[in-house]
This record gives structure tokens, C-alpha cells and sequence, in this order.
């Protein structure tokens, strides 16, 4: 009964989605459980690169059904583009199963974020403006359309009034637009109701039988670690919970079900949007960083910000999650630095701090303590065992292992799917 949790164990962009893919061929369920198309994961396969927002990595895997859990937010316009896209390439995209439990990203919850995120000027969020965080709103405040409503126009006509009542009042008082009609939303969200009906269903359903006939089943988390809502650097966070915790809610599936939980960690630091950074770098490393990484959010088309491995953050991840493993990514963008700076802990009013403080404060006021250790030039991306690569890498890898708490048992040394070194396997 093997259920494994891969989830991002920094601010998200970390290499999932290439974890996915390569953990894909070998599982027979890869489960979405929390987010929306504010995610995203490039996967790279032979020479073909794919960018996917809101379908789960495993879709690229032939005899793998991936699954959108109720806790995932879906956007139908969004869903509909990513699934016509793959199959023009080629994709099957039949097997995919959508949870009737999931909340719709409406039309009217994209217009409440970004009025609201225009509104809060220089004190704004960092959202990428996709409805994301008024769609759990929603949902926490029992005013939520679900995929299942779509297939009930009378209810779904009922929820959608409910949710205007409000909204329209926000939109027409306060930030002076136009108020939202009642009939032209159902309108549209009926529109999706036939092109998706052949993939929703109960998911909790099929999950767990599917576990407990013994299936390989893959719970994929979108965003990172420190963007969980309960977890993260509040209030610049996501508005779900990417923690492992929330692949039982998200997906529902008991947690004695799970047998594994693996961190993805980055072999440095990045971070989209706003929100402390104690690694950020503005220089030139800053910049090598997020040229070499090719460090642009698939999602939101933003730079990220770029920083030296954090291993507080690393640790904090860890005790989190639960995690037995890391898969360390991206190790091949280090290659050239003679000197690699490490984060051990932080300097917080003049005192060492060995764990994240749990006050927002005093994260703000972080300072990171570095220690260095020295580089390697030699190209490793055709490296295909751990004893390939040069020896100040292994020694790097070896660190940041002890550090952070939990074994690395694969390692990123280059962009495709077979550019990895499996030190022990995840199955």
C-alpha cells in the first residue's frame, strides 16, 4: 500500500514536476491535492519541454491516471486550454479524474483578486491575480461553487447569487466597479459543464480503493513548504496547505495510509513575489543564479528571486512534513562558483538562531550566517552515479544532507528526465 507525498520544501519552484515525471512511469496514480493553475511545473522529456499549471506531472506518464483532488481550486477555462494543448501534441489526457468535490475559480473571484491586490498598493500580497485566494474564501466562507454544481443549474444559479450578494457590493461601493450579473456567470459556467463531465467522479472513492488494491498512488503538492497558509511566512503565502497534511484533506486519504514523504529541495533559493528572503542575493550571484537556473515562474512569467541553500528553512521543512527524503535539484546550476556560501543559521538582534522563529519579526529582521564551502568546474550532467560527480560536489551534497535532517536519495544534475542520479529509490 505505497502512497508517497512529493512536495516542495522551500517557496515552490523547486523541480516537482520533474520528480513527478520521473516517479510517473512507475505509479499508477498522480494526485493533485491542493492549489490551482497558481502552480506550475516545466517537465522536460527527450527534447520536448512541457509547462503544466493545474494538471498533476503525471499526465506525461503512459498508464498513470492523474487526479485532481477536492482540494484543488480548477479554473474550467484554464483546464480545458492545458488539456486541448497536450493533445495536439500528442498527449492522451483520457485517463485524467477531476474530484465533483472541487471548487471552480469563477469569473467574479479573478476580478475580487486583482481589484483587491491593486487596492492594497504597496502592502500587496504577491498574488498572481488568478482568483486563487477569493475561490478558498469562498469556500471557508461556504459560498463556493463546486464542480458538481455545475450539474444542477438550479442550485449552481442559487450558490452564484449568494456569492454576488456580497461581492457586488464589495465591487460597486468600495472599488467602484460595475456590478457582476447573476445569469451571465451560470451562463458560462454551464458552458464547461459537458466538456468535463466525462472526467469528474468521487476521487476519494477511487484513491482509496485504488490503495487498498495495492496501487502505487502519488500525491503531488503545488507551491513550497514556506507558502503554506497555516506553515509559511505568513501573510505571504499561498491560500492552501502544500504541507504534507494536506494531502489527506486535499486528496481524502488517511494519513496512516502514507508510507513516504519526500521534500523537494532546491541545490540553492528561490522565491516569487513578496515576503522576506534571508538568502536573497542583488548582485552578481543573485543574477548568475537566475540566469544559469533559467529562473522564470512557469506560471507567473515573473524573475524569481534567487539565494545561497537556506538549511534552516531546509530543517523547518523537514520537521513540517515529516519527511524521509529529499530530492536535491538543480545541483548542475552551482557548477563554476570556486566558492558556494551556505546558510546554517541566522543572526536575529545580535543571537544565533538555529531554527526558523516562529514570530514574523523576527524572520523580517533575519540576517543569514554563512558557511562556504568550495566549489567544482567539472561538468556534471552526465553524471550517473553519485560517485560521477567531482568530489567538492559530493561533499556539498553530502552537507546540505546533514544539515537539513533527512537523506537526499536523488539529485537534479540537469533539466531532463534522465539527468538524475538515484541514490536509493522512492518505491
Amino acid at each position: 500500500m505505497p502512497a508517497l507525498v512529493l512536495l516542495g520544501a522551500q517557496w515552490g519552484d523547486e523541480g516537482k514536476g520533474k520528480a513527478t515525471d520521473l516517479l510517473g512511469g512507475s505509479v499508477d496514480y498522480v494526485v493533485r491535492y491542493q492549489g490551482g493553475n497558481n502552480a506550475g511545473h516545466t517537465v522536460v522529456v527527450g527534447d520536448q519541454k512541457y509547462a503544466l499549471h493545474l494538471l498533476p506531472s503525471g499526465i506525461l506518464s503512459p498508464g498513470c491516471t492523474p487526479v485532481i483532488g477536492n482540494g484543488v481550486v480548477v479554473d474550467p477555462s484554464v483546464l480545458l486550454s492545458e488539456l486541448s494543448g497536450l493533445n495536439e501534441r500528442g498527449v492522451d489526457t483520457s485517463k485524467l479524474l477531476i474530484s465533483g468535490n472541487a471548487h471552480i475559480i469563477t469569473p467574479y473571484n479573478v476580478t475580487v483578486d486583482k481589484v483587491t491586490e491593486r487596492f492594497l498598493g504597496k502592502r500587496k500580497i504577491g498574488t498572481t491575480g488568478r482568483g486563487i485566494g477569493p475561490t478558498y474564501a469562498d469556500k471557508i466562507n461556504r459560498v463556493g461553487i463546486r464542480v458538481q454544481d455545475l450539474y444542477d443549474e438550479s442550485i449552481l444559479t442559487q450558490k452564484v447569487e449568494a456569492a454576488l450578494d456580497a461581492k457586488n457590493q464589495l465591487l460597486t461601493k468600495l472599488y467602484n466597479r460595475r456590478a457582476i450579473a447573476v445569469d451571465q456567470v451560470v451562463e458560462e459556467l454551464l458552458g464547461y459543464a459537458e466538456k468535463l463531465a466525462p472526467y469528474v467522479t468521487d476521487t476519494v472513492l477511487v484513491l482509496n480503493q485504488a490503495l487498498e488494491e495495492n496501487k502505487v498512488v502519488l500525491f503531488e503538492g503545488g507551491q513550497g513548504t514556506l507558502l503554506d497558509i497555516d506553515h509559511g511566512t505568513y501573510p505571504f503565502v499561498t491560500s492552501s496547505n502544500p504541507t504534507a497534511g494536506g494531502a489527506c484533506t486535499g486528496a481524502g486519504v488517511g494519513p496512516t495510509k502514507i508510507s513516504r514523504v519526500i521534500g523537494i529541495l532546491k541545490a540553492y533559493t528561490t522565491r516569487v513575489g513578496s515576503g522576506p528572503f534571508p538568502t536573497e542575493l542583488f548582485d552578481e550571484d543573485g543574477a548568475a543564479l537566475r540566469r544559469i537556473g533559467g529562473e522564470r515562474g512557469v506560471t507567473t512569467g515573473r524573475d524569481r528571486r534567487c539565494g545561497w541553500f537556506d538549511a534552516v528553512i531546509a530543517r523547518y521543512a523537514t520537521r513540517v512534513n515529516g519527511l524521509t527524503d529529499f530530492f536535491l535539484t538543480k545541483l548542475d546550476v552551482l557548477t563554476g562558483w570556486e566558492q558556494i556560501p551556505v546558510c546554517v543559521a541566522y543572526e536575529i538582534d545580535g543571537k544565533r538562531v538555529e531554527e526558523l522563529p516562529y514570530s514574523q519579526t523576527d524572520f523580517h529582521h533575519a540576517k543569514p550566517i554563512y558557511e562556504t564551502l568550495p566549489g567544482w568546474s567539472e561538468d556534471i550532467t552526465k553524471a550517473k552515479s553519485f560517485s560521477d560527480l567531482p568530489k567538492n560536489a559530493q561533499n556539498y551534497v553530502k552537507a546540505l544532507e546533514e544539515m537539513s535532517g533527512a537523506p537526499i536519495s536523488a539529485i537534479g544534475v540537469g533539466p531532463g528526465r534522465d539527468e538524475t542520479i538515484e541514490i536509493n529509490s522512492f518505491l
